[in-house]
């Protein structure tokens, strides 16, 4: 039977428009940029490209199958992305997980070099998702309900802060909170955890001296250094020299070695540089047009899984968006948070292609 549902098919193009979006503006951040070995950075956009081609590929495929296979599947995925975010912290291992930048975050797998912070974040969505639905009301139980997930979640969380990746670590956290509210889980059980994890995460963002100057800076940037506050005085330069209509793709300048990361953490300013207003406008209209259409299709799911499944591969396209826009107009403290289908990272875009076709698999088997 041909699939008649609107919302599956908008949620497929509005995905389609963002990754095309994306492509085009990692090739106008990075189209200038000479990286070590002399390459030329407009190579970003050829491999974000081949990203985006074997991500929809495997979107499409899972559009069409059945989504209560990712239940049977949960436990496996979630393994899977554990042994993956342990591989990098072996000392063993540096041949296949190098240090870049300070942080161990990548994994070369061979033909390709994958990211399992990110793979984690799906992992997270579609094991949580199973486990609540399979629990249904006992969810309201704090031994039966939160803490089975607290137990088995929170060896996975250190695993991604011992990156060390602080934000991403937090976001996983958020993601399975959500799939868990969504389900029925108390608010009492969660600030109960929330009180024993909050001196953890006080005393994870001082033991580095980069996330206290990033808290700092948040809090009272007029008294921060200029170096700590460099980064989003620059994201905040670039926007506002677009004004409306941008100085045109390729054209900025705060990519030539101004902003860090134009390409990927702060793409977001770079669009508002080359794009102007009418570009940033446009983005946001398109995430929220996504995150619509997937809590649309969430509410007429077919059964409990869908729904939860939907929920939480929704909030992590949309929280993932508003914590990168946050971020680079100064509203967040400085993370490495990329932006959805859009930030160059071909684990990132994989992801975010593979929880849309997963997204159309759930509306596709809605209940009539």
């Amino acid at each position: 039977m041909r699939d008649a549902r609107w919302e599956t098919r908008l949620l497929a193009l509005v995905a389609a428009i963002l990754v095309v979006f994306g492509l085009t503006a990692v090739y106008g951040a990075s189209s200038l940029l000479t990286i070590s070995g002399g390459q030329v950075g407009s190579s970003f956009a050829l491999k974000q490209a081949l990203g985006a081609a074997a991500g929809g590929i495997v979107a499409a495929l899972l559009a069409r199958s059945d989504y209560r296979k990712w239940q049977r599947a949960a436990w496996p995925v979630l393994a899977v992305a554990a042994v993956l975010l342990l591989l990098p912290l072996l000392p063993f291992t540096e041949r296949i997980a190098p240090n870049i930048n300070g942080a161990r975050r990548w994994v070369n797998l061979g033909l390709v070099t994958v990211q399992p912070s990110e793979l984690a974040k799906f992992a997270v969505v579609v094991w949580t998702a199973m486990l609540a639905a399979k629990k249904g009301d006992r969810i309201r139980t704090f031994q039966y309900g939160l803490l089975p997930f607290v137990v088995v979640l929170a060896p996975l969380v250190a695993l991604i802060f011992f990156e060390p990746n602080l934000s991403m670590a937090l976001l996983v956290g958020l993601l399975a909170g959500v799939v868990l509210f969504t389900a029925g889980a108390r608010i009492g059980h969660f600030l109960a955890v929330a009180v024993v994890a909050t001196p953890i995460l006080f005393g994870a963002v001082a033991s580095a001296q980069y996330r206290l100057a990033r808290v700092v800076t948040f809090l009272n940037p007029g008294s921060a250094p200029s170096e700590a506050t460099w980064q989003v005085h620059q994201s905040l330069v670039g926007m506002g020299a677009g004004r409306l209509f941008g100085v045109g793709l390729g054209q900025g300048q705060q990519k030539l070695g101004y902003l860090p990361y134009a390409y990927s953490d702060f793409i977001f300013s770079t669009i508002g540089e080359e794009w102007g207003f009418l570009g940033l406008l446009a983005i946001m209209v398109l995430f929220g047009t996504f995150a619509w259409l997937g809590f649309r299709i969430a509410r007429s799911a077919g059964d409990s899984f869908g729904r939860l499944l939907a929920v939480g591969l929704t909030g992590m396209i949309a929280i993932t968006a508003v914590l990168h826009i946050g971020v680079t107009l100064a509203l967040l403290p400085a993370t490495g948070i990329t932006l959805p289908f859009i930030s160059y990272g071909r684990s990132s875009l994989f992801v975010a292609l593979m929880a849309s076709g997963v997204l159309v698999s759930v509306g596709r088997g809605r209940r009539a």
